[in-house]
Order: C-alpha cells, then sequence, then structure tokens
C-alpha cells in the first residue's frame, strides 16, 4: 500500500476542495476539468509535465478523481489525498477515457467549468470535449481558482518562510564565490548545488548575468570571465515544496561607484516605503506608485515599463509560466493588499537591482528574504 506523503495535512486539501466546490456552486457548474499544473498542483497534490494530457475532475459536491497516463499513477499516490485515480495507456485518448467516467446530468444534460487561460486546456481539446459532450453547456471558470491561492494558510506561510532561509544561505554562499575572472556559469553551477544540498526542488536557478541597465536583468549567461566593473545580477528563483521564493542582488566586481551605490540606497529606501504601506485595504496601484512614481522623480530611470511586484505561491516545475502575474502591482491594480498574501517586490536601476519575498501582514510588508541590503563586492 502506498503511504500518502504530503507537506500538507489532509484537512488542508479538504478546505481548498471545499472553497473549490462554492466557486462550482456559486457558478452553476456541475463538473469542472482542472488542467492547469498550478490549479491541480494545489488542489490535489500532484501534477507532472504534459507529455500526455492530466487533469483532476471535481465535482460541485463530492470527491474528485484524477485523470492520468497509467505511467504517473504510482509516483501520484505518494503525493495526492485523492483515492481516485483514472489511468490511461500511452497509446489511448485520455478524452475517450475520461468520457466512460463522466457522468451525465438530468436529462443528459451537465455544465461544465473549464479555464480558458488554461496553456494546457488548448482549442483542439475544448472542441473534442465539446464534440464528446454536445449536450453540454461550457463555462468559464475564469481566474477563480487563482483567486483562491492568493491568501497563503499558516502551513503555506511556513514552506515560505523555510524557503527565503535557505534563499538567504543560497546567496551567501554564491556572493562569497564571485571572483574576477569566474564564468557566469560557474557561478550558476555553485547556486544549483547549493539549491540540492540545501534542500530546494530542483535546480533551476534563475538568472544569474552580468547586466547593463534596468532592462537587462532577464538575460543570458555567457562564458566570458567576469571583468573589473562589471555588475553580477543575481535573482534566484528556487522552489521549496513546490513554492517559490524570490530574490535580487547585484554584485559589482571591484568596487561600486559612489553613483552606484547612491542609486542602490534610492531603490531600497523606495521599497521600503512600499513594504511600509502594504497594509491590509492598501490599493496595489498606490503601493505601485511608491516605487514607480518615486524612481521617475529621482531620475534614477527614464521610464518604467514594467510592474513593481507579483503573487509567489504554489509554482510546480511542470508549469509553463515562470511567474504568477494574475496579481501585480501596476498603475492598473485595482485590487486591495490582503492578510498573508505572499508577494515577490522588485526594483532596479543603473543596472542594479533588489527585491524580496514579502509577506502581507497587519503592519505592513514583513522580508522573509534577509539577506543584507547592500551593493557586493567581488574583489
Amino acid at each position: 500500500m502506498v503511504q500518502f506523503a504530503s507537506p500538507f495535512p489532509l484537512e488542508d486539501f479538504h478546505d481548498r476542495l471545499r472553497r473549490v466546490q462554492e466557486v462550482l456552486r456559486a457558478r452553476n457548474v456541475d463538473w469542472a476539468i482542472l488542467d492547469e499544473p498550478e490549479t491541480m498542483g494545489w488542489l490535489s497534490g500532484y501534477v507532472t509535465t504534459e507529455n500526455l494530457w492530466r487533469a483532476v475532475i471535481v465535482p460541485d459536491s463530492g470527491q474528485p478523481f484524477l485523470l492520468l497516463r497509467s505511467l504517473d499513477a504510482a509516483p501520484a499516490r505518494h503525493r495526492t489525498w485523492i483515492d481516485r485515480i483514472v489511468t490511461f495507456l500511452d497509446w489511448e485518448d485520455p478524452i475517450e477515457v475520461l468520457m466512460k467516467h463522466f457522468p451525465a446530468g438530468e436529462n443528459g444534460k451537465v455544465r461544465i467549468g473549464i479555464e480558458f487561460q488554461s496553456n494546457s486546456m488548448t482549442q483542439a481539446r475544448v472542441l473534442a470535449l465539446k464534440h464528446k459532450l454536445s449536450d453540454a453547456g461550457f463555462v468559464d471558470l475564469e481566474r477563480s481558482t487563482w483567486d483562491l491561492r492568493r491568501i497563503k494558510s499558516a502551513h503555506e506561510i511556513a514552506h515560505m518562510r523555510r524557503g527565503s532561509q535557505i534563499l538567504d544561505e543560497v546567496v551567501r554562499e554564491v556572493v562569497a564565490a564571485i571572483r574576477p575572472g569566474i564564468k557566469q556559469r560557474e557561478i550558476a553551477a555553485i547556486a544549483a548545488a547549493a539549491y540540492y544540498r540545501l534542500g530546494f526542488d530542483d535546480g533551476f536557478i534563475g538568472h544569474i548575468t552580468a547586466s547593463t541597465g534596468w532592462d537587462s536583468l532577464h538575460g543570458f549567461m555567457t562564458d566570458e570571465p567576469l571583468g573589473d566593473g562589471q555588475v553580477v545580477h543575481i535573482e534566484l528563483l528556487p522552489r521549496f515544496k513546490n513554492y517559490t521564493v524570490r530574490i535580487m542582488r547585484s554584485v559589482v566586481v571591484g568596487a561600486a561607484t559612489d553613483e552606484q551605490k547612491g542609486i542602490f540606497a534610492q531603490l531600497c529606501e523606495l521599497q521600503d516605503q512600499q513594504l511600509a504601506a502594504m497594509k491590509p485595504g492598501a490599493l496595489a496601484s498606490d503601493v505601485d506608485a511608491i516605487m514607480r512614481v518615486g524612481a521617475l522623480q529621482k531620475n534614477l530611470r527614464p521610464s518604467y515599463d514594467n510592474i513593481t511586484g507579483y503573487t509567489l505561491g504554489y509554482n510546480s516545475s511542470a508549469s509553463q509560466r515562470l511567474s504568477d502575474l494574475h496579481r501585480n502591482f501596476s498603475p492598473k491594480a485595482s485590487w486591495p493588499i490582503e492578510r498573508d498574501m505572499v508577494f515577490h517586490m522588485y526594483a532596479s536601476a543603473g543596472g542594479l537591482a533588489v527585491s524580496e519575498t514579502v509577506l502581507v501582514t497587519d503592519g505592513g510588508g514583513e522580508r522573509l528574504t534577509q539577506t543584507p541590503r547592500v551593493i557586493f563586492e567581488a574583489k
């Protein structure tokens, strides 16, 4: 008998199911087909890559079931609390198999909820489902299941707090390894090794590049040795028990200039103001304006074309999305901040960057990442 092993107690999953089913009943949906990795993993405890289709099927009441390829059933039982797993062979059509287990509604009528914005719910799959269930009505669940994840439970916060502590240790090791002549790839290897050794899920590190401006943070590694005066952009994006925590810091090869120190200090000052304003009830657009308007007024940047923060939470390696931008900090972000939300708040200017994993508390934003907020120097 395979034992269910999960970083969360069974009660947490039951609560998640209850909330999903409340959404279904509110939208008059009989069954939901949830195949987006974030939703599927958060609800079931298990998700895998989409070599073949997979989904969790949820009724408006009662127990859900998983639809998986047969090869994935055994590892799924280690991670999911859901008892019923419907499997298909690699050469079978999963939609055909699903139809054998899909109950009809009254007089054959049933309303089925799907996430139209799911990268897994392709147009071909929607058409196939509509063909097989010609009498069914299909309802867009929009981002309702994502919205359920906006506030973190005590167990989720505990995992993200622990992940942030590990992340701080990784930053210390990476910064200590940077020196003139080292290559970016060598730095990345040190970070990846630390990820595995210290307890992160995998070795996907994020971005380690020699940056030149605010818009070069998502650049590419090169094999050129680092030289004096270059700025190493460290943006680490690890996953701890499928929950992501994040941080950005800058390392100058040699000595940082007075101008660089001044820019970095001003970014930190503006970000501190943001964190202080991140109290329950505050509008995200107002918090965004602190950094956006402040940086422009201080002439730190010629324009501010990106958001200043976004949601952190469940982020399985099976996802096609690296970041959850459903709730982000921008001039159009009219939503209110709530207690126990967690965000990645970031700022950049002049080739320098600083960011933190931030938990919303009654008193404002709490930095879960605690790496010193300085420009590191590698000499």
